[in-house]
Order: structure tokens, then C-alpha cells, then sequence
């Protein structure tokens, strides 16, 4: 069975530095509910350095959702911010650290690259 946040997360730990996070300092941890367990994920980012490990630890933002709705933010197909206005998603600390992380989701599976749009490629 495909394990799509597993795979997103052990995608982060594998680059282990991420551009798009430079400047940005701090520590998230995900607990995301399934069958009646938690699952956590640990995030440190020091200046686009990023670690991630299974601990569950103080941390400057933490995020509690359910695992098949990250399942969907971490595949582009539900942005972390809509669930958070329709309270599936509880975020605690640093917001702003959330939303620099959250930089880093893909974008939906539908969407074209910006300069791609709707012209033509020519060899």
C-alpha cells in the first residue's frame, strides 16, 4: 500500500538541503491521527538545512490533522490552508514557520509549469 506522506517525508530527509527554505529556522512537528493511533514526523530547518526523524518532541509549530488528509496535502491535491479555515487542520506555535515549509507541498496534479501554459513546444 502506498504511503504518500511517508514518501514526501523520506523525500525532505533524502535532499536534505531545500533552497527554497533558506533564512528559515525553527522546528515542526506533524501528529497526524490514524486508526486511532499518532503518527509523528519532526522537522528541523536550520537556514534550508533540513532533518527529519519519527520523534516526538517539543517544537516550535505543531500540526494535527488526520494522515489520509496529509496524504492529499503532500500530493497537491488539498492545500493545508483550506483545511485549516474548515478546522480539519489545528496548528499550534510559529504559523509563519508552517507557511515557509509549506513552500515545499507540491501543487496539484493538474497544474502546468507558468512558462509551459498553453504554448506550443517546438524542438
Amino acid at each position: 500500500m502506498r504511503d504518500p506522506t511517508g514518501e514526501f517525508f523520506e523525500a525532505v530527509r533524502r535532499r536534505a538541503h531545500e533552497p527554497l527554505l533558506e533564512g528559515t529556522e525553527g522546528t515542526i512537528l506533524f501528529s497526524l491521527s490514524l486508526d486511532h493511533r499518532t503518527n509523528h514526523w519532526f522537522v528541523e530547518i536550520r537556514n534550508g538545512e533540513v532533518r527529519v526523524s519519527r520523534e516526538e518532541r517539543g517544537a516550535d509549530c505543531v500540526v494535527r490533522t488526520d494522515h489520509a488528509l496529509f496524504d492529499r496535502m503532500v500530493t497537491g491535491r488539498e492545500r493545508m490552508r483550506r483545511a485549516w479555515l474548515r478546522n480539519e487542520v489545528v496548528v499550534e506555535g510559529d504559523l509563519m514557520l508552517l507557511a515557509r515549509f509549506e513552500r515545499i507541498f507540491p501543487g496539484p496534479p493538474w497544474a502546468r509549469h507558468p512558462q509551459v501554459g498553453g504554448r506550443e513546444h517546438r524542438p
